[in-house]
């Protein structure tokens, strides 16, 4: 964020006297003021997500929250009878955020102090404080996407996902068929600037140079003639996946220079890399040009690499008449792609209008 503050990823709620009031054990009556309700959604269309930590009756409780009408806003509650810390954790692990990102309220103290004992890096909140959340800086996220207001949905379809891959007893290719994946590939519009430069700057496995393109420079770079950004987006019979990638492309006569390729992680088992790869390949050929693609180690990328090689690029000498433009950096290889190269058969069906005229 740009004051530094961290933000908050996951908001976990204690339920008795801090989202409802009332004890739910000792008077079903609980109340949801209206403006709780407000905190929740509020929050939700940010794209932080939100979990309870609470120690009830599991059934009783999920009910009265179903009953409120926002059983569908809270991800991997722990409604039971063990210490919050444990609750809290095991949330963050199955969401896989560091605990940094974690913040929990309670109107017990000494939960509270429970919880910061055994992770001092989550932040604690009073019940007090409830309707003060969304104007805090770390509940306050510096650009919200259509990514961010879909985040919950997205992680409960990637959970229902999740199940039936672990169900499925048959090839890996066959389960990936059954999801009907579609991936679409379009230029960036200056609304998904925001989750673009968020996608160069947070994924670091799938990036191919490890750069990070600021709001400023994507800007600059999509008013450029020369230069093709594009917003690679993917969905499946769950629900969206939302946008997963970004391909900068420059466009010359004889060749075509793929500056930076950055997928997120979440889809590296749907080969969605490859995808890309090989239609990037094909528009190429179409188009008659040679393609070349710039590659920086950075010690986590290294699945990028194989992936390229995978695709047929090379270290070889190029072929083509051109120099490819400049020299590439000491530490950036300049991949080409070897002529003869043919690409797999997709598990998935790939929509896309092709590149804009050049």
């Amino acid at each position: 964020m740009a004051d530094g503050t961290v933000p908050v990823k996951c908001l976990v709620w204690d339920l008795d006297n801090t989202l409802w009031q009332g004890t739910l054990l000792e008077d079903d009556e609980v109340r949801l003021p209206d403006a709780v309700r407000d905190v929740i959604v509020t929050l939700d269309s940010r794209g932080i997500l939100q979990s309870v930590a609470s120690k009830n009756d599991h059934d009783l409780a999920w009910q009265k929250l179903e009953r409120l009408g926002i059983a569908e806003y809270f991800l991997l509650p722990a409604i039971g009878w063990g210490p919050k810390s444990d609750s809290v954790r095991r949330i963050a692990d199955e969401l896989r955020f560091a605990h940094t990102a974690i913040a929990f309220i309670d109107d017990q103290p000494a939960e509270r102090a429970e919880v910061t004992y055994h992770l001092p890096e989550v932040r604690c909140y009073s019940h007090e404080q409830v309707l003060d959340l969304p104007g805090l800086p770390e509940f306050t996220p510096a650009a919200v996407t259509e990514d961010s207001r879909q985040r919950r949905r997205m992680y409960q379809a990637n959970f229902r996902r999740a199940a039936e891959q672990s169900a499925f007893t048959g090839p890996d290719e066959d389960f990936l068929r059954s999801l009907e994946l579609v991936m679409r590939i379009a230029g960036a519009e200056k609304e998904d600037l925001a989750r673009v430069e968020e996608l160069t700057l947070r994924t670091s496995q799938m990036n191919a140079t490890g750069v990070h393109y600021s709001d400023s420079a994507l800007r600059e770079l999509c008013d450029d003639p020369a230069h093709d950004v594009l917003v690679i987006s993917m969905a499946d019979r769950f629900g969206p996946h939302g946008a997963v990638g970004v391909l900068l492309l420059a466009r010359n006569a004889e060749f075509w220079h793929l500056k930076l390729l950055a997928t997120s992680c979440r889809v590296v088992s749907f080969g969605a890399g490859a995808v890309i790869l090989n239609w990037l390949i094909g528009q190429a050929f179409k188009a008659g040009v040679h393609l070349v693609a710039d590659l920086r180690q950075t010690g986590r990328n290294r699945m990028m690499e194989i992936a390229y090689r995978f695709a047929g690029f090379t270290t070889d000498p190029c072929t083509c008449t051109s120099a490819c433009g400049t020299p590439p950096e000491a530490d950036v290889q300049r991949l080409h792609l070897v002529p003869d190269h043919r690409n797999e058969p997709a598990t998935m069906r790939l929509v896309s209008e092709g590149l804009p005229p050049g």
